[in-house]
């Protein structure tokens, strides 16, 4: 796992100035795809969908914050030391991570999560969700 300055010296993080038209649209889309997400029954079919929009809703929240702390962030897993070590949240950087790898397993490696599991997963991804946009002061 990368630290935050592992993530600066490859570049997969920059030094910006806050933008917070585009923190204002991100929070929208984020909006957008939970409300989405909220639209699906889930079944043996939507599992996988009601995952990947739920965090996509979340990863949306995560780089508005960044931007609104002056950081543009390149790839998902420099999220993890940006809530560790520059948010001081290490449990919501845990969290994350997890939630993370799941969603990972199921867009890139097709695995099939069963209904409970995801539903477990997806109200994991709502709270932290929930602490993001606490964390955004919107």
């Amino acid at each position: 796992m990368m630290d935050w300055q592992d993530c600066f010296n490859k570049r997969i993080i920059k030094d910006i100035k806050p933008d917070y038209e585009l923190i204002k649209s991100l929070v929208k889309s984020s909006n957008n795809k939970l409300e989405s997400e909220n639209k699906l029954i889930t079944s043996n079919i939507t599992t996988s969908s009601k995952i990947s929009l739920a965090y996509d809703s979340l990863r949306e929240l995560l780089e508005a914050l960044a931007i609104k702390k002056g950081y543009k962030i390149y790839n998902h897993e420099c999220y993890v030391p940006f809530l560790k070590e520059i948010i001081d949240e290490s449990d919501k950087g845990d969290i994350f991570d997890e939630i993370r790898k799941i969603r990972n397993a199921v867009n890139y490696y097709g695995k099939d999560i069963p209904i409970q599991e995801a539903n477990d997963t997806v109200a994991k991804i709502k709270n932290l969700r929930n602490s993001i946009l606490d964390l955004l002061n919107i």
